[in-house]
């Protein structure tokens, strides 16, 4: 009789077996660890509120005031008057870059590496560098980006600048994020159930063909997943900008998003940031505050496109 509603057979049935598992004892380690996870949640949770919300109150004054001119107006000598504009537009570029470069590029090395490539001690090796890599800190791309991009290709990068542009920032911190991208959908890849595969072969599928209408729609939540970290990480880099030649001063420059503007001096919301927070007075504080909102907000409006794109194939899947 205890059977015969299936929620409470269930879960007699996971209580019997545990039970007979643990023989009748409590698992007061796994509670105990438990509460840790639970607590370290907690902390972390109450840790990214508390600078949150001192990060908005900091600069509510901008934020609520002269939003609209911070959005619009262009670097100036004082912070009453400065805007964002050409930080905006800098960037946005180096998002785009991100996107069109190292992301079809950390994706497709991930389909070679998991479907194609044979399980030998190359692919190993190229696996341990390519993890290796992710860890390296972000100021060796810099150099990396100043002696490739701006010094041995400055003439394509940009001739008038000196190779100091957007163009050399873009391919530098796609650079830096491309191994994020590779592990992380590998990751994906990987995670894909054999079955699928089978099946596909099974109906006479070729290899592509199963990667390309089984695989990757199966992968794409958490191809979606490492790209939006990826996105994050390059939209708050500085220190590569700085060394690849981001203004920290005054930018005489418009904020056209010509294609044009590739080619000229830029700067970007993390060095308007690090520059403003090591000025001294109130206004600077109070714009410092206000700009790593604004920068906040555009990470935050990337992640919602991730998740509803990765929402969509789950769906689909």
């Amino acid at each position: 009789m205890g059977l015969s509603n299936p929620t409470i057979g269930a879960e007699t049935g996971a209580d019997i077996v545990r039970r007979q598992l643990t023989a009748g004892r409590s698992d007061r380690s796994g509670m105990a660890f438990r509460i840790v996870l639970q607590s370290a949640l907690v902390v972390t949770i109450i840790v990214l509120g508390v600078l949150l919300i001192d990060v908005v109150t900091g600069g509510w004054g901008t934020l609520s005031t002269r939003l609209g001119d911070f959005l619009t107006g262009t670097l100036g000598s004082q912070a009453e008057t400065s805007g964002l504009s050409q930080a905006i537009r800098g960037t946005f570029y180096i998002g785009v870059f991100v996107l069109v470069f190292a992301v079809p590029i950390g994706i497709g090395a991930a389909i070679y590496l998991e479907e194609y490539a044979k399980t030998g001690r190359l692919s190993r090796f190229i696996d341990v560098n390519i993890r290796n890599l992710a860890g390296v800190p972000s100021v060796v791309y810099g150099i990396l980006g100043l002696t490739i991009f701006v010094k041995a290709l400055g003439g394509f990068t940009g001739p008038g600048a000196n190779g100091r542009t957007v163009i050399s920032a873009g391919l530098t911190l796609a650079i830096l994020v491309l191994p994020i991208v590779i592990i992380t959908s590998a990751e994906a890849i990987r995670a894909v159930p054999n079955g699928i595969r089978e099946a596909g072969y099974g109906v006479g599928a070729t290899r592509w063909e199963v990667v390309r209408s089984h695989v990757l729609p199966y992968a794409a939540p958490g191809i979606l997943t490492g790209t939006v970290l990826s996105v994050a990480r390059a939209l708050g880099e500085a220190a590569p900008l700085i060394l690849v030649g981001a203004t920290t001063g005054f930018l005489t420059s418009g904020s056209s998003y010509s294609p044009g503007a590739l080619q000229e001096r830029f700067t970007a919301l993390p060095t308007v940031i690090t520059t403003w927070a090591g000025r001294p007075g109130e206004g600077y504080r109070e714009t410092t505050a206000a700009a790593i909102v604004i920068l906040l907000v555009l990470v935050l409006v990337a992640n919602a496109g991730a998740i509803f794109l990765r929402n969509h194939y789950e769906q689909q899947r």
